[in-house]
């Protein structure tokens, strides 16, 4: 397979972690959306974290959807994942190229800039859990690691990359999340922290040729590492002229008349994908003939 999640515990099952390897999914994001360097890594890290986020999930139908709203330039990303290894995201402004920060490495934060990160999960129940956390550095590892430890009170280590070429292609992506259970002890936690500490950049171990589970052996091999899962992960927008249709059903019959007035068919763009689907005039109306046009 090519990107694929590995899920695995440690230390007594005290330690849950996951890792996984992107590239594939990072560099269809960048093509599909225009990206520029600086916006595949912001997206594609986000893709990454998420699409791990999403393996966390036990039902079919789990729905899960991060999302960055910032004063940065590239404006916000929003990103959803389902159990079954299928995520998708944009940038709201993908087209954002600002200088690198020292030694070359893309500026992320300053791309984000200032804001609030969000998360809500669709578990199938009456209301969606969500939270939220001002973001801390706009690196995405940081500010996820900042939100599992305020707002689901579970301490984690969350680890991110992209490397872009100098075509602008992904070289390499992935990344791990590993999350203390309550009932870990103060050894574990101090042998843990220690690892995180001597553990190199996501990018260079995957430059080096690790894949997920050496990236779980290197940090968490001394603490009884079991790796019990591995699953496949990709790019993949589910959008339909049916689920556009319900889309456009949310206008007001005012809207969807005055969209009518004009007398030429409208085009209406998927924001995760890009996909185009084209309505006319009849179509428009019988959308607004069967009541999906509110008041």
């Amino acid at each position: 397979m090519s990107d694929y999640i590995v899920r695995a515990t440690a230390a007594d099952n005290s330690i849950r972690a996951f890792a996984i390897t992107a590239g594939d999914m990072v560099e269809k994001a960048r093509t599909t959306h225009g990206l520029t360097p600086v916006t595949t890594a912001a997206l594609g890290r986000l893709l990454s974290a998420g699409a791990m986020m999403g393996s966390m999930m036990k039902g079919e139908k789990d729905l899960l959807t991060i999302q960055y709203r910032c004063d940065g330039p590239a404006k916000g990303m929003t990103v959803t994942a389902d159990g079954q290894g299928n995520v998708k995201g944009y940038v709201t402004e993908p087209y954002v190229d600002i200088p690198p920060k020292s030694k070359g490495k893309l500026d992320v934060g300053g791309a984000i800039g200032n804001g609030i990160l969000s998360v809500s999960m669709d578990l199938g129940l009456r209301d969606p859990y969500s939270g939220q956390v001002e973001i801390q550095t706009g690196e995405v590892g940081d500010d996820l690691a900042y939100y599992f430890t305020v707002s689901e009170q579970t301490p984690s280590a969350v680890g991110l990359g992209v490397k872009v070429d100098t075509d602008c292609s992904v070289l390499c992506a992935g990344g791990f999340i590993i999350q203390l259970m309550p009932f870990a002890t103060e050894e574990t936690i101090s042998a843990l922290e220690a690892r995180i500490a001597q553990t190199p950049p996501v990018t260079t171990m995957l430059e080096e040729g690790k894949g997920p589970e050496q990236i779980l052996e290197f940090i968490l091999g001394d603490l009884g590492l079991d790796i019990f899962e591995t699953c496949e992960t990709r790019f993949h927008c589910d959008c339909s002229k049916e689920r556009i249709s319900r889309a456009l059903s949310t206008l007001s019959k005012k809207e969807l008349d005055d969209i009518i007035a004009d007398g030429e068919e409208i085009e209406v763009k998927c924001f995760f994908c890009n996909s185009a689907y084209t309505f006319g005039i009849e179509e428009l109306k019988e959308i607004e003939r069967i009541g999906l046009g509110k008041e």
